[in-house]
């Protein structure tokens, strides 16, 4: 703003940020750019009982030159915070609060806080005593007609006097302000509440201040705005009896504006300057506030932490070196110097309490960079950044003016206890985890506006799938894709849904928690972050995001606690491992030579192994054939986007070391191991460093300025980089072909430290594989029990390994998957028992401990209470298998009355006290016979297999036809994954479902057919052409072998259909692998495609289900004799084969007749369901009507 720009005589007092979420609008930026161009000299942030803008924001006017007025709009309590009545407790009261000063904004957070832990029942209330406890250094202002005041008087004039003594007994008379506000079509009673207000400041002798209630930042904002409200409510645009403040502008009205509104009471304008003037807020930002950490009587940190250094690293270190020691003085005077003693004496004693309960960790960065965290077991013992040759400099140099930051990976099983730990060694009320902000992106923004202005949801999901994924913004969109430009430009409903959510975009939608961040104050939390709880419960949360909390904001210590399934799959293979094999598996001193995890990574079987395990991975692992951990670094660092390119060369130099060359022989000392090629960020550092003459405070600069390939600082470097290197003796063409290098590798390059951690992990993981691989397959299948195309994945890998993955017993399994000693092949879990659940599975499973396996029926029932022995429990146990040592399962479900009958029985007399001394002996004479009923064939069980643990496990309904399937599976569906997109693959399987499209433009049919193998189903494409040539054997239940590009668009995996035969043709060709499609899926081709289940969105198709009109009922009766087996079966048809044709059941009644029930699900009556329907309940039971 220029010197000479006429100041304002307003300052905006009531401004709601996004962060008063799906309530305001306006971004930071944004509303105090308007509030400077208009003049004004300060602005206010008043969120509605959340502070979570105020970092951003005051630093935001600090650095737009206008004075900050920190403050939030607080709910207060219309009794006290503690009284949470059903209707009476559910409104509250408005009030506004501004900091004066430091104490004002400390004591700001407090109530915020307080207001979130204590006082929350749907708004974070405070009440007037807490009030009154934390009022110093405030201004208050009287607020909307929600404030108390103003409702107060409306109720009658007496009332609002008792509430402003109120007030006054809680700020001084001159930090209390009554507030006005003009939206007089929007608040019908705003007239008569401001006229109360200015008899009530009369009488009181109090000013008036005039406030817009900004909720968004110009007036055109206000459409955007209205929908936002209705996103908030649940309301649609169109609905008349809602929230609706459309009608009045509530933006950032310039200081004009607000003169006009309140021409008669000018002095209300004028009195904004004074309140602003009395606010003069200083927030230390940017220095670290540490927490002290406890030390033994008479240490200090200096003395404590080399104590520490000197008993632990024998432990890790056979011989202690003379470099070893210069190496440990060097890196301590670093961190004495800058100050971190304390950090690391804080990191190393939580990496210590891990290692005490044996909870896997790791590093993640720099860290292992530190022969010093080395040396207090922060990183490995299998780590020694001397024997990787890691730069300390990396993590930590003089130079640097960042604080040290030591990342952990912590065994997601155990992040809880670490937590726990901290909060409990420096006080509960110091440690908190971090907010995080989840923002509307382009494709949620779009949803959740077509959603509430009443569009369906297909006609959303078509836009919206328009919408390139990942980062990419609708302007982009916009000027990027055709289709959906051309839909904007010609559909006024998509336009208006479009404009509006282009407003929304970036604007804060919801609050979660940060994945690793945890912060730990000096003192209590609240005197430097606000907090609240997190919204799914028990986790005390920052209100400020990670980067407000940290280093360059409010300075507390910020630890990054990430949990890693893969090191709780590493503690669970060593705990099953103990047991199964009696061998205690101490992860440090694995050998890193072992000859089957080499062999095991050279056959490229590294499905599960950390960071290994993708399809392109697979391959390259398996080329490699990788002979040294180095190796497995190198793959680690280089399979991302950029380096990827140096792979092949890599490969080709591993297996013949007379290709490898350096750029120059001084780079043979930091490129050895790595082949002379550029494998991590340090390479690119140590050619800066050792070649071209930079310390590491100019390496710091270049790595900044290649990463973020800055053209004008990328420039300055190139300049400086040639002429320094080339003074010091590397040829001008030799100093090109290293430039050109490092440009193809700036912004991907991976720390080598973070690589050297990982790959150790990468190496554990596989090392635990080969050599103990029922115990790892067991531990992976339950980390990723929740997972079932990862299930069925591993339960193939499984097979191909040659072991056994069977279904639950309840002698043998464990509450996860476990692995059977005797045999080594893997049970599922008990848990994994649909309706039976972790706790009744620890139940079965904590009794066969006590006193052994069940031997019998009656064994089990009368060894087990009602929370087991029960209807559901039992009857998902006995159809699932688990039972079966004890008897058939149809004939346990025929029995399940009397069972339940006897165990309770059974456990009545236990309650009663009537066994005798010798009951249990005379229990175990008892006998619980059971009636004989027809045996389930195997259809029925493998149905019950599916119903009750989501997939087959015993046996799969294709395993008759699989010799005529496999031969053709160049892959099995289940491996077909994103990462295939646009690869030609080659699958084989049986025809479940037909979908014809009939094309209007030029009247051909094409089809989507649904086709599963033993793996899994997908949906493929099969486009006229083709559909026309081999229609024969695209029929229901056929058996075929078909292959083409996979496309991945919007999410859904599909195969587009090249070729097809009978999987019982003779002459079917040999897969021949093409190129991958450049342009895959169907957005390829012509609009008229597009998927059927967009259909009413799109005039050129019609859809046909195969042999099927959409008018046919089909009407199914129940035997009379029909059991729950029965009507499972007709349940699980039903679910897995919907469709559009309606569906009558007609039940039996007493006597002869039926009762007729059309039901809700309607279904797809292909030939393949019909015949399913009728081997159920018999022909003469299902008729199909028109």
């Amino acid at each position: 703003m220029p010197d000479d720009k006429p100041k304002s005589n307003f300052v905006h007092l009531h401004v709601h940020s996004h962060y008063s979420m799906l309530d305001g609008m306006g971004n930071i930026p944004d509303l105090v750019k308007k509030a400077k161009d208009d003049g004004q000299i300060a602005l206010a942030l008043t969120d509605h009982g959340v502070m979570h803008g105020a970092i951003e924001f005051y630093e935001t006017c600090k650095k737009e030159g206008i004075k900050p007025l920190v403050g939030i709009e607080t709910y207060i309590a219309q009794r006290t915070m503690k009284d949470k009545q059903p209707r009476v407790d559910a409104n509250s009261y408005h009030l506004v609060l501004l900091a004066k000063n430091y104490l004002g904004y400390q004591n700001l957070m407090k109530i915020t806080s307080i207001a979130h832990l204590e006082g929350y029942y749907y708004k974070p209330r405070i009440d007037k005593r807490r009030l009154k406890k934390y009022s110093e250094g405030i201004i208050a202002l009287s607020a909307c007609v929600q404030g108390e005041i103003p409702r107060k008087a409306l109720e009658g004039i007496e009332k609002g006097r008792k509430a402003v003594r109120e007030y006054l007994e809680i700020f001084p008379k001159d930090d209390f302000y009554l507030e006005v506000q003009h939206h007089p079509n929007t608040v019908p009673e705003q007239k008569k509440a401001n006229e109360n207000i200015f008899k009530l400041a009369k009488e009181f002798g109090l000013k008036v201040v005039a406030t817009n209630d900004t909720h968004y930042v110009n007036s055109d904002d206000n459409i955007a705005h209205d929908a936002l409200l209705c996103l908030q409510t649940g309301k649609l645009v169109s609905d008349e009896n809602r929230l609706k403040i459309v009608d009045d502008d509530y933006s950032l009205i310039p200081t004009t504006q607000m003169e006009k509104n309140f021409a008669d009471h000018l002095e209300v304008i004028t009195n904004t300057l004074e309140v602003a003037e009395k606010c003069n807020l200083e927030i230390e930002l940017g220095k670290f506030k540490f927490p002290e950490f406890p030390l033994p009587v008479g240490e200090t940190y200096e003395t404590y932490l080399r104590k520490l250094i000197d008993e632990r690293l024998p432990k890790v270190v056979d011989k202690i070196t003379p470099e070893m020691k210069e190496r440990i003085d060097y890196e301590f005077k670093v961190i004495k110097d800058k100050k971190y003693l304390g950090y690391f004496l804080i990191v190393q004693d939580f990496f210590h309490f891990a290692k005490v309960k044996k909870i896997p960790t790791n590093t993640r960065g720099s860290a292992a960079g530190c022969f010093i965290s080395y040396a207090l077991g922060i990183t490995g013992k299998q780590l020694n950044p001397l024997d990787y040759n890691l730069p300390f400099e990396r993590f930590l140099n003089p130079y640097r003016p960042s604080a040290p930051d030591i990342d952990a990976d912590i065994a997601d099983s155990g992040r809880d206890e670490i937590i726990k730990y901290v909060s409990e060694k420096y006080g509960k009320d110091h440690v908190a985890q971090i907010i995080t902000y989840g923002t509307m992106a382009a494709r949620m923004a779009v949803r959740d506006v077509g959603r509430v202005l009443g569009m369906t949801y297909s006609e959303v999901d078509v836009i919206a799938k328009m919408i390139p994924p990942l980062k990419t913004t609708l302007k982009q969109a916009l000027e990027t894709v055709y289709e959906l430009k051309n839909l904007y430009d010609s559909d006024i409903n998509v336009k208006k849904c479009i404009d509006i959510a282009r407003r929304l975009e970036g604007v804060v939608r919801h609050a979660s928690v940060h994945a690793a961040g945890v912060v730990i104050a000096p003192g209590e939390i609240t005197d430097y972050s606000p907090v609240m709880m997190d919204t799914k419960g028990g986790r005390l949360i920052t209100q400020y995001e990670m980067h407000t909390v940290g280093e360059d904001g409010i300075g507390l210590i910020k630890m990054d606690f990430l949990g890693l399934a893969n090191l709780s799959i590493i503690q669970n293979v060593i705990k099953i491992v103990k047991k199964t094999r009696e061998i205690e598996v101490i992860l440090d001193e694995i050998p890193l030579d072992d000859k089957k995890t080499f062999e095991l990574l050279s056959r490229g079987e590294t499905i599960g192994v950390f960071q290994l395990e993708s399809e392109g991975m697979r391959k390259n692992i398996k080329e490699l054939r990788p002979t040294t951990i180095h190796d497995i670094m190198a793959m680690v660092a280089l399979y991302r986007p950029g380096p990827m390119a140096f792979i092949p060369e890599y490969i080709k130099r591993k297996h013949n070391p007379s290709l490898i060359r350096y750029v120059d022989p001084r780079m043979e000392k930091f490129l050895d191991k790595s082949l002379g090629l550029i494998v991590y960020q340090d390479d690119v550092l140590s050619i800066a460093l050792e070649l071209a003459g930079y310390n590491w405070e100019e390496v710091d600069k270049f790595r900044k300025a290649i990463g973020k390939k800055i053209k004008k600082e990328m420039t300055a470097q190139k300049e400086k980089f040639f002429k320094q290197i080339i003074e010091r003796g590397m040829a001008e063409s030799a100093a090109q072909e290293l430039w050109e290098q490092i440009e193809t590798f700036a912004g991907y390059g991976f720390n080598k430290a973070h690589a050297a951690s990982y790959g150790l992990v990468a190496y554990q993981t596989a090392y635990l594989k080969a050599n103990f691989p029922p115990e790892y397959m067991s531990a992976l299948m339950t980390s990723n029990k929740n997972d079932l195309d990862k299930i069925a994945l591993e339960i193939e890998e499984c097979k191909r390994m040659g072991i056994g993955v069977l279904p639950p017993d309840i002698n043998e399994s464990f509450v996860d998957f476990g692995v059977v000693k005797n045999t080594g092949n893997v049970r599922f879990g008990l848990s994994a028992i649909k309706n039976v659940g972790v706790g009744v599975s620890e139940e079965i499973v904590e009794e066969r401990k006590r006193s052994g396996n069940f031997i019998s029926l009656l064994d089990f029932i009368t060894r087990l209470d009602g929370k087991v022995i029960n209807k559901k429990t039992m009857e998902s146990l006995a159809m699932a298998g688990a039972l079966d040592e004890f008897a058939e399962r149809n004939r346990l479900l025929a029995n399940m009355e009397r069972i339940l009958a006897y165990a309770s029985a059974g456990q009545k007399n236990r309650d009663a006290g009537k066994i005798s001394l010798f009951g249990e002996a005379e229990e175990k004479k008892q006998t619980l016979e059971l009636e004989d009923t027809a045996l389930a064939d195997k259809k029925q069980r493998l149905s019950w297999e599916r119903e009750l643990l989501g997939m087959y496990i015993s046996e799969h309904p294709l395993s008759e036809i699989l010799p005529i399937l496999t031969p053709h599976q160049q892959k099995k569906i289940v491996e077909i994954v994103a990462e295939n997109e646009n690869e030609y693959v080659r699958i084989a399987g049986v025809i479940t479902n037909i979908q014809e499209i009939i094309t209007r433009r030029t009247n051909q049919k094409m089809a989507f057919i649904k086709i599963e193998d033993q793996t899994k189903n997908i949906e493929t494409l099969i486009f006229p052409k083709i559909y026309a040539e081999y229609s024969a054997i695209i029929q229901p239940d056929n058996a075929i072998v078909a292959e083409g590009f996979v496309s991945n668009k919007d999410g859904e995996l599909k195969l587009l259909v090249e070729g097809i035969w009978s999987a019982s043709d003779k002459n079917i060709p040999p897969f021949s692998k093409r190129a991958k499609r450049k342009n895959g899926g169907w957005e390829s081709t012509k609009s008229e495609y597009r998927n059927p289940k967009q259909n009413g969105e799109n005039p050129n198709i019609e859809i046909r289900n195969k042999e099927v009109k959409k008018t046919e009922t089909i009407t199914i009766t129940l035997p009379k004799n029909a059991d729950k087996k029965i009507l499972s079966e007709i349940k699980e048809i039903l679910t897995t084969h919907p469709g559009e044709n309606p569906v009558i059941i007609r039940l039996p009644k007493n006597g002869e007749d039926y009762k007729e029930m059309k039901i809700k699900n309607r279904l797809n009556i292909s030939p393949v369901v019909k015949r399913k329907i009728i081997e159920v309940v018999g022909k003469e039971n299902v008729k199909v009507n028109d």
